[in-house]
């Protein structure tokens, strides 16, 4: 077996990579060669900490997998390490051997970050100048780095509930050589592209903040319960997500089906645009909005991309199993 440590991920794996590894990906889940297991998920009641795993299988790529962590929200406080805490284990898909374990804390906020960027290269305008970000934690960075890539943006805008934060991606705006502005979350209809990343239970963007041709990726619901957006958002966008089955039971999807404001049938997989089976984008006016759910095979890929990077770099180590 490999092992590739946390503390080697960050030399290894670029934004362009993870871009690469996840759009490819989501091509793959699109056209029926990939597929994810079903989520488990569970507050373990201790730390109150949610904690499960995610796999799938990548038949294009012969990635076989799952991703073991969670969220332990005392982590930062108690103990200044990371909130989110993941492991990938891979395995051989012809021998059912364990192949290789990869630290999965940054490559989760790479493979996140590459996601709603990925939703932006293809649903956004080509002429979006304003970026909006509804969040200003640990994970927003990497949200507001990978996403001032696809675009020429001019401007960023930022909320968060707890405005304290704001300087986190304030930060991330000025090392672009863009201005920064705190805004209500009325001030997001200035935005052109909107990336909310939050751990909200309880909507906080609704229908009236965004404005038409809009593109926004809502990247922190990922459980049962959790909330961004107002579901009358959903009913007036075009929805696109990573796998439309955990939209409906986990995403953010999930709210406006249980009130009956969509159905299943109006929500496509980003792969269908990336693959071209899906306009995506059709108007100018035309708001888009990208459930990220976050799925197995994400973090496969990428961690798939890192193991064979630490090979040909001399970096994995191999232990006996």
């Amino acid at each position: 077996m490999l092992i590739v440590p946390e503390r080697e991920i960050a030399a290894l794996m670029t934004r362009a990579s993870a871009f690469k590894a996840v759009e490819k990906v989501f091509a793959a889940m699109a056209s029926g060669e990939a597929y994810n297991f079903p989520v488990v998920r569970e507050a373990i009641g201790h730390e109150d900490a949610l904690y499960g795993f995610k796999g799938g299988f990548d038949r294009s790529g012969l990635t076989l997998g799952l991703k073991a962590g969670g969220y332990w929200p005392n982590n930062l406080a108690k103990r200044d390490i990371i909130n989110h805490q993941s492991t990938i284990f891979l395995f051989d898909p012809d021998t059912g051997k364990v192949a290789a374990m990869v630290g999965g804390n940054l490559l989760t906020a790479l493979r996140t970050a590459a996601a709603s960027s990925v939703s932006i290269r293809h649903l956004a305008r080509k002429d979006a100048k304003v970026m909006g970000m509804v969040g200003a934690g640990h994970q927003a960075t990497f949200q507001l780095r990978a996403a001032l890539e696809q675009r020429a943006f001019e401007k960023v805008i930022g909320w968060n509930l707890h405005p304290e934060m704001l300087p986190n991606i304030a930060k991330v705006a000025d090392e672009a050589g863009l201005p920064f502005e705190a805004v209500a979350l009325d001030g997001m209809r200035e935005a052109d592209v909107i990336v909310s990343i939050t751990s909200s239970f309880e909507a906080s963007l609704m229908a009236d903040h965004v404005s038409p041709g809009t593109h926004i990726a809502c990247m922190g619901t990922d459980t049962l319960g959790k909330q961004e957006v107002a579901p009358a958002l959903l009913a007036h966008a075009t929805i696109f997500t990573d796998e439309v089955a955990q939209s409906i039971s986990i995403g953010e999807a999930q709210h406006a089906i249980a009130q009956g404001l969509i159905c299943e049938a109006d929500i496509h997989q980003i792969g269908a645009v990336i693959n071209g089976t899906h306009p995506g984008r059709t108007a100018d006016d035309e708001i888009t909005l990208f459930d990220g759910t976050g799925v197995g095979l994400q973090d496969l890929a990428v961690a798939s991309a890192v193991v064979t990077l630490a090979v040909a770099q001399g970096i994995a180590i191999e232990v006996d199993v």
